[in-house]
């Protein structure tokens, strides 16, 4: 066996690790962890490195990620509670994430129940008047370029009338480094104002808080995002308190 292949109780310890996180998921289609260490280093605590790959995970308010994948330097753990299959870590360990998440599945999300609720009885004012806007549709596109184009339809219920408007956006790193913001660069259609786009956005992306992403134990910050055609590539920092077992 090559120094660097897995030995029996790394590949024990890894499914530990695989079964605890799927424990904790609403689905899955595929969960890998590959946790490297040797016996020497397992006896003194420390396990060389820590990666998790998945794919199809769904989790909170019903969002699929396409892939995850996180990888950790050394890690320090108690190797006598590794022993019997609890890794507790003896301290905090950085690591990085990168969130694939495709336009199909962030529109499946809008639709949900969750999000639907969030954009129904919205109180605005238009033309100095004050209305309740209910969001009967909203999609996503992402043509590239670091772009988003938001389409909605929307009913005023005072007037009774169904409007739409489109927009196109860039997304940033929100201060806090959980939440998207997103600077508009240009909006069209019918009964628009600034303050109805805004809102609609801001119930969009609460949707892409790295907060409904977080694992117990594996909070994740945002570093850095990529809107590619078709798919949204978000580069995450994390600090690991802990790694999901049962």
């Amino acid at each position: 066996m090559g120094a660097d292949s897995p030995d029996l109780g790394s590949q024990a310890l890894s499914k530990v690790v695989e079964i605890g996180l799927a424990s904790q998921l609403d689905a899955s289609e595929e969960i890998a962890v590959d946790l490297r260490t040797n016996p020497g280093n397992f006896i003194q605590g420390k396990l060389d490195s820590v990666e998790i790959s998945g794919k199809g995970l769904v989790v909170k308010q019903d969002l699929r990620l396409e892939t995850i994948h996180i990888t950790t330097d050394e890690v320090a753990i108690d190797p006598l509670r590794a022993v019997f299959g609890n890794i507790e870590l003896t301290h905090p360990t950085d690591a990085e994430a990168q969130i694939v998440l495709t336009e199909a599945d962030i529109n499946r999300a809008f639709s949900c129940n969750y999000i639907r609720s969030k954009l129904q009885g919205l109180k605005l004012e238009m033309d100095g008047n004050p209305v309740t806007v209910d969001v009967r549709s909203a999609s996503l596109d992402l043509p590239g370029e670091n772009k988003f184009v938001i389409a909605a339809a929307f009913v005023l219920r005072e007037q009774n009338e169904i409007k739409k408007f489109s927009a196109t956006a860039i997304p940033q790193v929100h201060e806090n480094g959980n939440q998207i913001s997103l600077e508009i660069l240009a909006a069209e259609g019918q009964g628009l104002t600034l303050k109805l786009v805004m809102v609609i956005f801001e119930q969009m992306t609460a949707l892409l808080d790295l907060r409904n992403f977080d694992i117990p134990g594996i909070a994740l910050k945002l570093h850095r995002i990529e809107a590619q055609v078709g798919k949204l590539v978000i580069h995450a920092k994390t600090q690991i308190t802990q790694l999901p077992t049962l």
